[in-house]
This record gives C-alpha cells, structure tokens and sequence, in this order.
C-alpha cells in the first residue's frame, strides 16, 4: 500500500528523522496560509501516487505566499499518468548543498532486509542503477536478528567523508530501519537526503513509504492512511475477492493460480512477441466465482484482445475452474477469444465439462500461449 509524501514525512518525523516544517494544502488559499507561516521560501509538491512528479510539473518554487498561491492553482487539479491531484504538500525549501539516497526494502532472492544507499541522489534510484551501477552501495540484513550498528555505519561512510555527516547518516538509516521492521513495510526510502546549507545538518528533502498489503492487519491506523482516490479501481474490485491483481500494458489477459506460475506465463507472452495485459491469480481457492469476477476485470480493459487461462490444479480444482468459466459464458458476453489450459486435480472432469463449449482448450502451457498470440496476429492481419 502507497501513501503520500506528506504521510511518509508525518511517520518519518515521528520516529525522529529530521525535515523541515511542511504542511498540507488542499486549496490554493491553504497553500498561501501555510507558505505565509513559514516565513520563506517553500516548495509545492502534488500528492499523487506515481512518480515523475516534477517532469509532469508537479513540483513548483515559491519565493514567498503570492507565488505559493498561484503555484497551487497550477498544480491541483493536474492529472498526472492518470491521477488527479487534490492535495499538495507545501515544505520550507532546502538550501541544499549536496543530495544523497537512502533506501531499505526486500530483497525476496536473498530472504533478507537490504539497506541501499548512494551519493548520487535527487535523481531515481532506477536511473543511478543503469547508469552508475558502481555508485549504489548495497548491504543485506537478516530480520530475523537486530543488525549491528556498524553496518548503519559502514553504509554512511560509502556516502560521507565527513564524520559529522556520517554519524547523522548512519542514526537516520537505524530509525529508518526501524520503522521498516515495526511497521512491515516493503520500501522506506530518502531521496534526496540533504546537507541543508543553512546548519550544515542532514535533513530529509523527499520522503517515500510503502507497506506490505498482508501485513495491514496488524495495522488499522496505517489503513487508515490508504487514499482510494489513488488506487487502481480494477485493482481495489479484484482484492475485494481475494485476487491478486496487477494492470499492465498489454493486450492478453491472464488468469493463472499462483504467482510463480503467472509470472512464467507472462514472460513466456513476451518472448512469443506480445505483451501481457495483467497480472492475475486466482490464488489456491477454487472457488468458481473467482474465475468470473476476474474475467469480469480483465475484460474491463478495452485492450485485451485475447484472454489465457492457465491453471496448474494442486489446490485449485480444475473442474472448479472450468466451471466459473461456463458460468461467465453464460452470464456476460465475451467478445474476445478465450483461451484455456488446466492440468492438475480433476483435469480430466474439467476436460468433460468444456469439451462442448466454444472455448480453445490447449493441453500444454506453450501452446496455449501460442494460440493466443497466434490469434491477435491473425485478427491483425485481416484488419
């Protein structure tokens, strides 16, 4: 679950990482009030759950209240990658002198917590990655143990010379782990943190938090912090029945059981030259309610050309399966090929059951890959 910048600083601060005053405005007259009150420049920066913030001119300078007014104007209201702003946070500018990244988040591979840092910050870290992979010092965490200091320690001196700087580096790195372990989060991250001209001191210039979904339960007053504004709404409808849901780009629609599997199905989509359209499983349950409400969200994407289902039965039934799949073709109109490959428990009952539909059945994961792709060409080339 992503919150705001504003929200990440209200945590952040909380657990005694320095910022500078800021404050949150929903109008341009709240914008005016609260850059009045900081008696100096500010920054206004749009609330919106995307990145790019700046490039999409979400991000304005303001010497002094007028300026904090009309840039507001600007910026509320933008759509930003399909998001609308409703709020902005408002910052005491920062004289900044140099920019760092601090980051902590899961390295699934390793099974551990990594901590991340570089001196190359204010740009994304993503970029630094490509470009200047050297400059990205990486050190992993067992969080099952409380680290030893000196590893926060050896982080900021790969980022600071100066001592000072590094011993305020290395205690904002502890809270921030911290806050990571307590709060379950995925990524914590810092960028850019700054040396503020005027004091000299480290001080956090960007703020970014994003918590684990399975573990909000733990957490009601971080729930409460989720703005459904900003979410996915075909995403909010599939966790709503216990899908796991992700939209893409593409355009064949899977339905898969299993994140291994569906991550294996979408990659073996783009090497047969096309491009998934989500991220979609079903999860071990086989009840068949779930295979129509997820064909139901797939097909709300005017792109899909073509819809693949792959189910690998150990759980999940394949009958189970191939029953919500009649029943969506009786309920709702599917104006795009299906798809269908189940193997597993029960296979030869699902089997039974769709041997007198109209769906495309296919005994193996590459053909029915194959058949998909093979279709949107087709449809293609008669157009």
């Amino acid at each position: 679950m992503k919150i705001h910048e504003y929200q990440a600083r209200d945590i952040f601060s909380s657990a005694g990482i320095p910022a500078l005053p800021w404050g949150v405005a929903s109008t341009p007259d709240e914008a005016e009030e609260i850059a009045r009150s900081m008696n100096g420049p500010v920054v206004i920066k749009a609330q919106v759950h995307v990145g790019g913030r700046g490039k999409a001119g979400g991000v304005k300078l303001a010497a002094n209240p007028a300026e904090a007014r009309t840039a507001a104007t600007a910026i509320l209201g933008m759509n930003i990658k399909g998001l609308i702003v409703r709020k902005v946070l408002v910052a005491r500018s920062v004289n900044i002198v140099s920019e760092a990244y601090l980051g902590i988040t899961v390295d699934r591979a390793a099974h551990k917590v990594v901590l991340i840092g570089t001196a190359s910050g204010g740009v994304e870290i993503e970029q630094i990655a490509r470009e200047t992979p050297d400059a990205i010092t990486k050190i992993c965490v067992n969080p099952a143990r409380t680290p030893d200091p000196a590893l926060f320690q050896e982080m900021a001196l790969k980022i600071y010379s100066d001592r000072q700087l590094a011993a305020q580096a290395a205690d904002i790195l502890s809270r921030m782990y911290d806050l990571f372990i307590q709060k379950d989060c995925s990524l914590a991250e810092i960028n850019p943190l700054a040396v503020n001209g005027d004091t000299g001191n480290l001080v956090a210039a960007d703020s970014k938090i994003v918590f684990d979904d399975n573990a909000l339960f733990r957490h009601p007053e971080l729930a409460a912090l989720q703005d459904l504004e900003q979410e996915n709404p075909k995403e909010m409808d599939a966790r709503e029945h216990g899908l796991s849901f992700v939209d893409l780009d593409g355009d064949i629609g899977c339905i898969v059981n299993g994140a291994g599997l569906a991550m294996a199905t979408m990659d073996m989509i783009k090497a047969a030259g096309s491009q998934p359209a989500n991220f979609l499983d079903v999860g071990g349950s086989s009840n068949p309610d779930k295979v129509l409400h997820a064909l139901r969200i797939i097909l709300s994407n005017p792109r899909v050309k073509a819809i693949v289902i792959n189910i690998f039965g150990g759980i999940t039934r394949c009958d189970d399966i191939a029953a919500g799949i009649l029943r969506a073709t009786q309920n709702m109109n599917i104006p795009v090929p299906v798809f269908v490959r189940l193997t597993g428990t029960n296979r030869e009952k699902a089997m039974e059951m769709l041997k007198d539909s109209r769906l495309s059945v296919a005994d193996s994961m590459d053909e029915v890959i194959r058949m998909a792709v093979d279709s949107i060409r087709a449809k293609g080339e008669r157009s």
